[in-house]
């Protein structure tokens, strides 16, 4: 039988990571991986305590949402995952915390611009804000895949929390860390009520030029491993 210990253990080690430095609490948020080389991905389960969860916890869903792997139900935005993941080839990894600063940020629908070079770099050109549609719906998946295609990799939905993607689990953690960097440094900002600076447009575009540069890298190697196993 096929292992998918090292895509499991990968969301258990990171789901306790980012708990303990405070980007998920209690039980909200999820977080996924996909299988590399399958139409199949790793995902937390649903209403369960982070820091007591093992491998054996995680689910392994297909494309189709049906159970490889897994004695729990998974978590309740499965379809969202797996809808960015067939809209956004580059995507390999996604979490979603309730994280503080930019959940904060979204009661206000108060998009990021680009702030910073570090932030356009991995993040993208700006952190949009989703509208508002109900957790574990068909109309969340629906308006979620619709916005991503921007190929920016976080988000923000209103009155929810953060969306955040990586090219691999890892820099999907590091971009989760800059986005609530952002998102407090703009908050203090807007509190301040005087003129906020961006970063000069043309930094911008060269900033972004090398994230879709990664990501492009990410999609083909994705589509050659795909064209592998099918032929």
């Amino acid at each position: 039988m096929e292992t998918f210990d090292v895509f499991t253990n990968q969301v258990v080690d990171t789901a306790q990571e980012l708990t303990r430095k405070g980007y998920l609490m209690a039980t909200g948020g999820n977080i996924s991986i996909r299988i590399a080389g399958q139409h199949a991905f790793a995902i937390t389960p649903s209403d369960f305590d982070y820091m007591k969860m093992t491998s054996e916890d995680v689910c392994v869903l297909d494309f189709d949402l049906k159970m490889i792997k897994g004695h729990l139900k998974p978590s309740v935005e499965s379809s969202l995952h797996e809808a960015v993941y067939e809209v956004r080839p580059d995507v390999n990894a996604i979490i979603h915390t309730h994280q503080v600063y930019a959940s904060a940020l979204t009661l206000i629908k108060m998009p990021i611009p680009a702030l910073f070079d570090e932030q356009v770099r991995f993040l993208g050109r700006s952190v949009e804000i989703i509208p508002y549609a109900p957790s574990g719906t068909g109309f969340l998946k629906n308006i979620v895949a619709k916005h991503v295609k921007n190929n920016a990799n976080a988000f923000m939905m209103q009155n929810h929390g953060a969306l955040v993607f990586g090219i691999d689990m890892e820099r999907a953690v590091h971009n989760v860390e800059i986005l609530e960097k952002c998102s407090l440094a703009y908050l203090l900002a807007l509190l301040s009520e005087r003129d906020i600076t961006k970063i000069p447009l043309a930094i911008r575009e060269i900033a972004f030029a090398k994230l879709r540069k990664d990501q492009k890298k990410v999609s083909q190697v994705d589509t050659y491993s795909h064209g592998e196993q099918n032929g």
